[in-house]
């Protein structure tokens, strides 16, 4: 059992996790890595803090097991996973404490549809012509037209794709390159 009382997270944020070339394991490119060191009572949403704090931005938590590759990544989202997940870092580093490799990402976002130009339902102001007597600074400025939906885009990484449809991105594994 580790008596240390600390626990080092070595947290990576603002790169990606993308294949490496020519044999398509997984690397972390880019960003920033740093070492986090907080008692080992931590509850999940101080650490959460912390790492917010740390990035500058809401982040979601994820860590690399100590036995498993980067494509294996557990999300931590409560006190029992963080609990679990210490758990398993002290059954494999018993001898030496080991740092706790995190991967923290903006949230997920859903893809919104494109805004669309609707007439408005304020009856008051129902014709808009350039001699209205709204000041400019309250005129809303034109939306931009909206973007074209891509169905395929070329990603980093050589021979890359990512597909879309309205709902989900796809990369596919294609001979020695991920599509």
């Amino acid at each position: 059992m580790v008596t240390n009382s600390t626990i080092k997270f070595l947290c990576s944020y603002g790169g990606k996790i993308l294949p490496r070339y020519p044999d398509g394991k997984l690397r972390y490119n880019g960003g920033h890595t740093r070492v986090l060191a907080v008692p080992r009572s931590v509850s999940f949403s101080e650490l959460a803090s912390k790492m917010t704090e740390m990035c500058g931005s809401t982040v979601t938590i994820r860590c690399q097991l100590p036995t498993e590759d980067l494509d294996a990544l557990v999300s931590v989202t409560s006190d029992e996973d963080l609990a679990n997940l210490i758990e398993e870092y002290d059954l494999v580093s018993s001898s030496s404490p080991m740092k706790i490799r995190v991967f923290l990402n903006p949230p997920k976002s859903t893809i919104a549809p494109p805004r669309l130009a609707l007439p408005s339902s304020n009856t008051s102001s129902s014709s808009s012509t350039s001699s209205s007597p709204r000041s400019p600074s309250m005129s809303k400025p034109p939306l931009p037209p909206s973007p074209p939906r891509l169905t395929t885009a070329k990603n980093q990484c050589y021979g890359c794709y990512v597909h879309r449809n309205s709902r989900n991105v796809y990369l596919v594994h294609n001979g020695n390159h991920w599509q």
